[in-house]
């Protein structure tokens, strides 16, 4: 069934379910390009969300339209059961068949796949997540980032419209997250296959989101593309420790003898430690408001790298004794953390001229 008045390429979710502590209430539109970012604390509703989208669970009031197509609709009662649904879901768990080796639960995922019309190759992506030597290995053998990664591939495998990863890495330590993480970044660069990808982590979301949905108490409180949303800082969810900003520049060349890449932004340069992609190719960047400093005067003979010239946009107070001042360098917006003694000191104002030193610049994602 059609929706006409649903373009292709988009991703429509109404949800309203009502329980005894909880209540969600949902209305998305989303593109279905690149990887959206379902961010909130826990109990927001975010792993309901995906189970009511997944058909394992049942809404008193849904509608979901995928690249056009109903697959749900209570008004009219169009339910397509989960099992028909062209969704491939990864679980916090692995949870790969303990009897089958590796190599058989991909075959499974793969004759699970029901899209005639798009396929993935088996070698493919056993070539893109690295799980040649892994084949004939058991599940029990398997680290947890090994089997995440295998759970990963089972799931590509079934050629899905869209992917659902619920905090696939909350189960992991800090080493395995880094090794997941870094293949979910290159089946973003690689693929076309949308996925929705929710956690409670925001370093998880910067890393490898393109749009961003903030989900509180069961309500959508923020939506769009991700730099745009991060700013959105009278949330108080976005205006914690980890606040911040994305920027995406362009590498120009790397430096050899200090082992740093220069970066261009709209309108500065920025030298990050370490070599990464190749000239003129876009990259991710994040940059915390814990790690920006602002002076009136350019400094001299300063251990940081990173100073730019920047015009003060606004000053948001926060309850803590301090402000979060959020300035502009060209068309890149970044954010800082001060005392509200320092902001007074400086006597900072919408339109002032400062500039801002950047003591750590973290290198996120590698775009192309």
């Amino acid at each position: 069934m059609t929706d006409s008045a649903t373009t292709n390429s988009t991703l429509s979710i109404r949800y309203q379910l009502n329980r005894a502590a909880f209540e969600l209430d949902v209305d998305l539109n989303l593109s279905m390009q690149g990887v959206t970012g379902l961010f909130g604390p826990s109990g927001a509703g975010k792993t309901t969300l995906l189970r009511c989208m997944a058909g394992l669970e049942k809404s008193d009031m849904g509608r979901l339209v995928v690249d056009g197509t109903v697959w749900e609709d209570s008004s009219s009662g169009m339910y397509v059961a989960p099992h028909k649904r062209q969704i491939a879901y990864v679980f916090q768990e692995a949870r790969l068949f303990p009897h089958l080796n590796v190599s058989r639960n991909l075959e499974y995922g793969q004759r699970r796949s029901d899209n005639d019309d798009h396929k993935l190759d088996f070698d493919r992506v056993v070539d893109l997540l690295e799980l040649q030597d892994l084949l004939d290995r058991m599940p029990a053998t398997l680290s947890g980032g090994e089997a995440q990664r295998v759970a990963i591939g089972r799931a590509l495998l079934r050629s899905p419209k869209m992917i659902l990863m619920d905090e696939p890495l909350a189960a992991l330590d800090d080493a395995r997250k880094e090794e997941v993480l870094s293949y979910i970044e290159r089946l973003h660069a690689e693929l076309k296959t949308p996925i929705i990808y929710v956690s409670h982590n925001i370093d998880e979301i910067c890393r490898v989101c393109d749009q961003l949905v903030v989900l509180e108490e069961g309500r959508i409180s923020a939506q769009g593309e991700l730099q745009s949303v991060l700013l959105q800082t009278e949330l108080p969810i976005l205006a914690g420790k980890e606040a911040g900003s994305v920027l995406i520049g362009k590498i120009r060349d790397y430096d050899e003898t200090f082992d740093l890449t220069r970066i261009e932004l709209s309108a500065a340069q920025l030298w990050v430690p370490g070599q990464f992609g190749k000239s003129s190719s876009e990259i991710r960047l994040r940059v915390r408001a814990n790690d920006v400093s602002l002076c009136l005067e350019r400094p001299l003979r300063t251990s940081i790298l990173n100073i730019i010239e920047v015009k003060v946009m606004r000053v948001q107070d926060e309850t803590t004794g301090s402000v979060l001042v959020h300035f502009c360098s060209g068309t890149d917006v970044f954010l800082s953390r001060i005392t509200r003694r320092s902001c007074t000191e400086l006597a900072l104002k919408s339109g002032m001229k400062i500039f801002a030193q950047l003591k750590s610049v973290a290198v996120k994602n590698p775009l192309s």
